[in-house]
């Protein structure tokens, strides 16, 4: 695993905007850094598959596991939601994809940091832009990349078990959400589905209709959601979720795996994995990061040592209740810090996409870098 200096293609926001990304720059630099990638051997690539598919099968014992002993408390889902959550799991309601972030070195096994197992945030980058930077500035590599295809091919089996309209929403306002909402939504047309776009704020509640439903009062019986599922049950309609009979991607079920309260869980199953880092829900006393159970893009994270705070990120998830995470430093490549978000799509592990931080709690201002290695059993 190398960091290497790359010169950017010098029109390469026209070529991400012609993939769909448009939200490529910050205010004070690029957000798709395509001025360095990172390499790795075909060997190093195994070794994130092997331990994708690894925390995959961990992470489904565990929701059984949380299930049968009844600790939705841990997880702070409201009692009116318990048979929703149980309910999804027991039909096995089919789930498109998760991301797990991995701190790796090239060296140490891949140690898992979070599971992000809802919002599909950095998926158009990974799935789409960082395969066309490949085919235009190394053409003769390879990528660790098969997540469109994934996609496809889930979206593919979802055609034969759900009838009419897909909706496909996120916030008004939000370039990025509503650009890869609408990627999701371009490879759901592919597979045959028709399908529509409403913004988060304006989906209703029919009580003629006792289900969702647009501006028209057509019935939302199947939505792709950008939406975490902690804001859905908040929400002024959100009492009616368990009644509506909308069909919900990612799935009820998938609340539990979205929640960091997960992570103490795999920890207590599983705690010889060499892919797993301590983890409980009161504080130890070697060095560890404090997270809020549902805290999103690296807010409110606090690194403790020797039982001193040292560092310290500021956000709207203070109030929430936290887990204690093993201090694990990310690796250093020249002067940054990459976290790799290995993807699961339908069951498989199929494609990672990098982003790293001049500091050692990658947030929303964080980067995207793209990936290479040498050509081999990965793309066909």
């Amino acid at each position: 695993m190398q960091r290497i200096a790359a010169t950017p293609r010098p029109d390469w926001q026209r070529l991400v905007e012609s993939k769909g990304m448009h939200f490529h720059t910050f205010d004070d630099g690029p957000y798709w850094n395509e001025a360095a990638y990172y390499s790795f051997t075909s060997a190093e690539i195994d070794q994130l598959e092997a331990a994708t598919f690894a925390l995959d099968k961990m992470a489904l014992q565990a929701v059984q596991h949380v299930i049968d002993q009844k600790c939705f408390g841990l997880f702070h889902i409201p009692p009116a939601f318990v048979d929703y959550v149980i309910r999804s799991w027991d039909e096995d309601e089919h789930s498109i994809y998760a991301r797990f972030d991995l701190a790796y070195d090239g060296r140490s096994p891949p140690k898992l940091l979070e599971y992000n197992a809802d919002t599909p945030t950095a998926l158009l980058e990974a799935a789409v832009v960082q395969w066309f930077w490949l085919k235009d500035t190394h053409p003769e590599a390879d990528q660790f990349n098969t997540i469109h295809e994934r996609l496809l091919e889930v979206w593919e089996i979802l055609r034969k078990k759900l009838e009419g309209e897909v909706f496909f929403t996120s916030l008004r306002g939000n370039v990025e959400d509503y650009m890869t909402v609408n990627y999701l939504r371009d490879v759901a047309i592919q597979a045959g589905f028709d399908t529509a776009y409403i913004a988060v704020e304006d989906i209703g509640q029919s009580p003629r209709l006792r289900t969702y439903v647009d501006l028209h009062e057509r019935p939302l019986r199947t939505v792709f959601k950008l939406y975490p599922w902690e804001w859905l049950l908040s929400d002024q309609f959100g009492r009616n979720l368990p009644f509506a009979g909308t069909r919900w991607f990612e799935p009820p079920w998938k609340m539990l795996l979205s929640n960091k309260a997960i992570l103490p869980v795999l920890w207590e199953l599983f705690p010889d994995s060499p892919y797993l880092l301590r983890t409980e829900f009161e504080p130890f006393d070697s060095s560890y990061v404090r997270k809020p159970i549902t805290g999103r893009e690296g807010a409110n994270i606090a690194v403790v040592e020797n039982g001193q705070t040292v560092l310290e990120t500021k956000g709207p998830y203070g109030e929430l209740p936290s887990v204690y995470q093993q201090w694990n430093p990310l690796p250093e490549f020249a002067g940054r810090h990459p976290v790799i978000g290995s993807w699961l799509v339908n069951g498989y592990a199929c494609g990672i996409g990098i982003r790293e931080d001049a500091g050692r709690i990658t947030q929303n201002t964080s980067q995207f870098v793209p990936h290479l290695f040498e050509k081999d059993r990965f793309r066909n």
